[in-house]
């Protein structure tokens, strides 16, 4: 898996594909459109702060900031509207039936999970496939980049259970890598380096996908009969969420994200995105084109490449490879953070992996298509910024208007003082147009929605489908402003040079301690109420335009503290409001996955300390060893603190209980890698 070079490419390098029409039309009217309805949008703001004949430098400035945020919602409207009309006369695909001749992995990286629910997700996957009679073309890992001692414990526990239920023809493997270099890049090249060269294929997996036989099998055989394909991404739905954050999310996925992916789907053609998960890749073409280089300098913008698989999907094209998306697939599904403080986690990473895509969008030889996919992430966080200056400048605009006396003696000779003026039957057309193309991507698959008898039945019948539309969009408006700073104060940290770090994702529904609410949303909170009250000090229109942003400035805490709450979310599902069909009529493989989770957590692996569960377990502890690297990886003579103290204190103890309570989290990882220091705690008074 050689490392790229993004100064330099030779197309003698890469896959001789066939000639392969480029969709030329649709990106016309995607690009195109959206260039039409940014002028048009920069020509009216223009007339809006121009009434007087003369603009001054604050109006030039908010003229820039709106053409630049117009710009974003335009394009993201001429994108949906190119899948709403697919969408409106789409047939089903016949998929292929031949038999499989080809194998593929199927794996899924963890990174201290829940152990219960990924190796349940596992099962019911392998379960899934095994139903289709293609069983034997399919393996399964499990790659662990796990640094807590308890869950390295618990995957190993569950991956032996599992093993011996599943005998012989089980095709389950498990690996735990001892440091978890280059995060979830460099445990996919792991693999892809040790073992991808018995695969064709490897689907990969998040901890929290679920992808039924049928998907997957379909993916196989999509690949097996395009040669040329290097990536097939499936459209992965969301499911089995209950807090009000996360069912706002599910419903807003299930009923406008079909739209949004067509359309990106057909202007992308064969020049598509990978999103990391839920989607097929040719081992051998991604081993040789998709090693990521270390970026030069520190992080947030140097060192290993954070978002790594929009990174890969372009390497993979640029060798000529075809990446693409089936969004009409079905069967693939993922989950999403409970609560707002969780999704904002979670974005702060990605904020940081697209911002550091500034530093590989002019890599040699990418497509256009490719540097576009880059530049669209790059714009979807400094959106959040631009549109927090556009209203600073409104506001000082506005504040200007209302206190500070005209210049009635300039530099530059005048008839006629200057100061800002703005036509208000204008602005506020202007205004109607812009929330228009902000909210028809979500009109569009409303109307899909209630035109598909399915969907609007699972929905709960079209007035209850309108209304879960409009409590997901009056959620969404109260939500924007809040995601709004914390967007911006990311970017800004980026800027400054602070990076993320990687936290495990919290999956499972449940609430934040209001005192965590509270210091999270203290800011946004004084924020909004100094934003009202200068607003309403300065003019009463001004308020009223500023309303929304107010609103849900001031309500963040409560906002914050209700999308965390189960309660919420289960009594909107028991009036059958933000229902979606998967939840009306719930995957088989859903069901199966929660059964199997159900057992799993019957079964304790994720309650246990891991010390005494290898003390108690004598099995578990020769599985342990058995499942170490033969290698020791600290070189003899190379002494490690966490090692030397793991070996004084087990050394010292007399029972388990004294080893559990006086290692530290690292000592006990460096504990599970020595095979002696294993025997010496098998050697413990219990």
């Amino acid at each position: 898996m050689p490392v790229q070079d993004l100064r330099r490419w030779s197309g003698e390098d890469g896959h001789a594909a066939p000639s392969r029409r480029t969709p030329w039309a649709a990106r016309a009217f995607v690009f195109g459109g959206g260039g039409l309805l940014t002028a048009y949008g920069a020509v009216q703001m223009y007339e809006v702060v121009s009434v007087a004949g003369s603009t001054t430098w604050l109006q030039w400035l908010l003229l820039g900031l709106f053409t630049l945020n117009f710009s974003w919602i335009a394009l993201a409207f001429t994108s949906a509207l190119l899948g709403f009309g697919a969408l409106l006369r789409r047939g089903r695909p016949a998929a292929a039936a031949a038999p499989l001749a080809t194998r593929t992995a199927v794996v899924m990286p963890v990174y201290n999970e829940a152990t219960a629910r990924t190796f349940a997700a596992v099962a019911a996957i392998r379960e899934s496939i095994e139903a289709t009679g293609e069983g034997a073309a399919f393996d399964y890992w499990i790659l662990s980049d796990s640094t807590r001692a308890d869950a390295w414990i618990a995957e190993e526990r569950a991956y032996l259970d599992l093993s011996a239920r599943l005998g012989a023809q089980a095709r389950l493997y498990y690996r735990h890598r001892p440091k978890n270099h280059h995060r979830k890049a460099g445990n996919i090249a792991d693999f892809v380096t040790r073992w991808g060269g018995d695969y064709d294929h490897m689907l990969v997996l998040d901890a929290d996908s679920l992808m039924s036989g049928d998907c997957v099998v379909t993916l196989a055989r999509t690949m097996e009969a395009d040669p040329d394909a290097g990536i097939i991404q499936s459209l992965p739905l969301i499911i089995n969420r209950n807090t009000l954050f996360a069912r706002v999310q599910q419903f807003a996925a299930r009923l406008y994200g079909p739209v949004i992916a067509t359309g990106l789907a057909l202007w992308s053609g064969r020049d598509g995105n990978y999103w990391g998960h839920n989607a097929i890749i040719r081992t051998r073409a991604f081993a040789a084109h998709c090693g990521l280089p270390d970026l030069s300098g520190r992080p947030p913008f140097g060192g290993h490449v954070l978002s790594h698989d929009f990174v890969e999907a372009a390497l993979i094209r640029r060798a000529g490879w075809s990446v693409y998306m089936l969004p009409d697939l079905t069967g693939s599904y993922e989950e999403s953070p409970p609560s707002l403080i969780d999704i904002a986690v979670r974005d702060r990473r990605w904020a940081q992996g697209n911002l550091q895509h500034a530093r590989v969008i002019g890599t040699a030889g990418l497509r256009l298509a490719s540097r576009q996919h880059f530049a669209t992430g790059i714009a979807g966080y400094l959106a959040s910024p631009l549109w927090a200056a556009q209203l600073v400048v409104g506001i000082a605009l506005a504040l200007q208007t209302a206190y500070i006396r005209p210049e009635y003696f300039s530099t530059e000779f005048r008839l006629y003082p200057v100061w800002p003026r703005f036509d208000p039957v204008r602005a506020l057309q202007l205004f109607g147009i812009t929330m228009g193309i902000l909210l028809a991507p979500k009109l569009f698959g409303l109307i899909l929605g209630l035109i598909d008898g399915r969907v609007r039945r699972a929905s709960g019948g079209g007035v209850r489908l309108v209304l879960s539309a409009l409590i997901e969009t009056l959620l969404s408006a109260l939500i924007a402003p809040i995601a709004m700073l914390i967007q911006s104060g990311s970017v800004l940290q980026i800027l400054l040079g602070r990076d993320t770090g990687w936290n495990p994702q919290r999956r499972d529904d449940g609430s934040i301690p209001w005192s965590d609410i509270v210091r999270r949303h203290r800011w946004h909170t004084i924020l909004g109420l100094v934003a009202g009250a200068a607003a309403f000090a300065i003019a009463t229109s001004l308020f009223l335009w500023m309303s929304p942003t107010i609103l849900g400035l001031v309500l963040a805490i409560p906002i914050s503290w209700a999308s965390g709450q189960l309660g919420l979310g289960l009594a909107l599902k028991r009036l059958g409001l933000l229902m979606t069909p998967e939840e009306h009529d719930p995957p088989a493989i859903a069901g199966r996955a929660r059964a199997i989770e159900a057992e799993n957590a019957a079964r304790g692996y994720d309650d246990a300390d891991g010390l005494r569960a290898l003390h108690a377990d004598p099995a578990l502890q020769a599985g342990h060893i058995a499942l170490l690297p033969p290698a020791d990886p600290r070189p003899r003579g190379a002494l490690q603190p966490d090692h030397v103290m793991a070996q004084a204190k087990v050394v010292e103890a007399e029972t388990i209980d004294e080893a559990a309570a006086w290692l530290s989290p690292r000592e006990r990882m460096a504990l599970l890698h020595d095979r002696a220091l294993l025997d010496r705690l098998g050697n413990l008074a219990g």
